[in-house]
């Protein structure tokens, strides 16, 4: 047991200017599970209660991929806290879902006492060595001149650098006082302006491309998420459809005449026939995953922060480096107005045949309910301006391709593609906005995987709503194993009575067996004021459209 020593009211700890700096640069919450090697850290969380909150979870990579849904959500660091040992190592899921997908979070751990450092001391492992892949920035604090500079460096690199950032700090360092005089780093002045404009040449260059060509698309991606209005600007003056990435599924309203919905190996026929059929792509923030399978035969334009990005997989006509906010208006005051009267119409054509096609699938009344029918009717009673968090599966797809998104956020685990993403993102949100409808759609797989943390909703009194396609399989698997030509094997689930487990965690249970009852439950649910959950059953053996 660690004896954290009785602090006087003018003595200050590492500790304490480690919750102090946090809180100067905004950090308003913290999410984690406290224990030996942390205890001093959480202790002085709790005597600021008043500017930073400590969130208990029940799992640390909950805490972690807390922190990465918070930073998405956001914009901001997110922070998560735990214990030297299995604390540390169980961060790491979360960590890299923030890693790769551009997130800022910053982990703290603790570790055994300075000096025991390198002689196996319980629970002591090479931290360093275990954060060195997935933190750009890893240090140790060992000294208390160190602490303010050192944590101000690393929410530094994690803002600036759109990644991870990782400090261990040993249990006595943490106990130790620092000087009287010494100061919090403030964080203006300290982090760069980031919009930036690429050369005129460029923006005339990609002026030329846009004016010479009949049927540009653009396709936006993770990186244009706060462009809703210029992208739309851009795309109503040249008239052409918008294409999203999953992971920017909502960055422009679904609804909207131009707008294809997502694209890629889960997205929609009307986004793969005006890709596949333009003869020019604008990519904004498009990181040009496998899955979202851009063709490279098309000409394109690309605009990314990242110079990395440009040309990554393949040659572009014309490549701009610099921030879409600044980009989409400067091209939008130079393009010609551009109308392609037969093109609109193919444009319409397609997506009423998509519309039909989901229609079939919608409008049946026999059960078990299908995943079509989940996600329209959701899209039909939640709120428009909800924050939806969406786990990996099979309810993934039917996400992607049958709900319209609105002005509703969406959060997803996107490159690592981790199942048990959507309950910690749906709870980092409504700890952040707590007027706002939260919803997490899920599985059963990726549910049962951090189902612990439903209890955390409840004792946090936080109203989301899970809503649970239930199928007692892993159904996204076994289309990988009929796509890879196996059998079926270990993708078999117990089925477990999800409404009854909610109930008992101090949350409200819905369960619903046919299509007749979908609706109401969806109403009930969403309308509560506590932590509920819709379990549907689902069948497994229903494919993919």
């Amino acid at each position: 047991m660690v004896d954290v020593p009785a602090q006087s009211q003018s003595e200050r700890l590492v500790a304490d200017a480690i919750v102090e700096q946090l809180v100067e640069w905004g950090v308003g919450q913290v999410y984690g599970i406290p224990g030996e090697t942390s205890l001093a850290i959480v202790d002085a969380i709790r005597r600021r209660g008043d500017r930073i909150r400590f969130v208990l979870v029940r799992h640390e990579e909950v805490a972690a991929f807390m922190a990465s849904a918070y930073a998405k959500l956001t914009g901001e660091l997110g922070v998560c806290l735990t214990i030297a040992g299995p604390g540390a190592t169980n961060l790491i899921t979360g960590l890299y879902d923030a890693k790769m997908d551009r997130a800022p979070v910053l982990a703290l751990t603790g570790q055994v006492a300075l000096q025991f450092l390198g002689l196996g001391s319980f629970q002591e492992i090479d931290q360093h060595a275990l954060f060195e892949a997935v933190a750009d920035f890893n240090e140790v604090i060992d000294s208390p001149d160190q602490v303010t500079e050192l944590l101000a460096l690393a929410m530094k690199g994690a803002i600036v650098g759109r990644g991870v950032s990782h400090l261990g700090i040993p249990t006595n360092v943490q106990s130790l006082p620092v000087l009287p005089n010494m100061k919090v780093k403030p964080r203006e002045g300290r982090l760069p302006d980031l919009r930036l404009m690429p050369h005129p040449e460029l923006i005339q260059a990609a002026t030329d491309a846009i004016d010479s060509v009949e049927r540009p698309v653009l396709v936006v991606g993770y990186g244009a998420r706060r462009q809703r209005g210029a992208v739309l600007s851009l795309a109503e003056k040249i008239n052409a459809p918008i294409a999203t990435t999953y992971k920017a599924k909502g960055v422009v309203p679904e609804d909207h005449p131009l707008a294809l919905g997502v694209m890629g190996d889960i997205g929609t026929d009307p986004a793969k026939r005006m890709v596949f059929g333009a003869d020019l792509l604008i990519a904004v923030g498009c990181s040009y995953s496998d899955k979202t399978a851009v063709p490279s035969y098309v000409p394109q334009v690309q605009i990314d922060l990242d110079p990395m990005t440009i040309g990554k997989k393949f040659p572009v006509r014309v490549g701009i480096v610099g921030d879409a906010a600044m980009v989409l208006p400067a091209l939008h005051d130079k393009v010609a107005d551009k109308r392609n009267d037969a093109y609109l119409d193919q444009l319409g054509q397609i997506k009423k045949r998509w519309e039909q096609k989901k229609q079939r699938e919608i409008t049946s009344d026999v059960p078990p309910v299908r995943g079509p029918q989940i996600m329209h009717a959701l899209q039909e009673v939640v709120d428009r301006d909800a924050i939806i968090a969406n786990d990996v599966g099979d309810n993934t797809l039917w996400f992607a391709r049958n709900f319209v998104a609105s002005d509703q956020d969406i959060l997803i685990s996107g490159y690592v593609a981790s199942m048990g993403f959507g309950l910690p993102a749906a709870l980092a949100a409504q700890l952040t906005y707590t007027t706002r409808q939260v919803v997490r759609t899920t599985g059963d797989g990726g549910f049962t995987m951090v189902m612990g943390d439903f209890v955390t909703a409840v004792a946090n009194e936080l109203p989301i709503t899970v809503v649970l396609l239930d199928n007692a399989k892993l159904a996204m698997i076994e289309h990988e194993q009929d796509e890879a030509g196996v059998p079926h094997f270990a993708t078999d689930l117990h089925r477990i009575d999800f409404a009854r487990y909610a109930d008992d965690c101090g949350g409200e249970g819905f369960r619903v067996e046919g299509p007749h009852d979908l609706k109401d439950a969806l109403k009930s649910a969403l309308s509560a004021k506590k932590p509920t959950l819709v379990d549907i059953v689902t069948d497994p053996r229903r494919r993919w459209p």
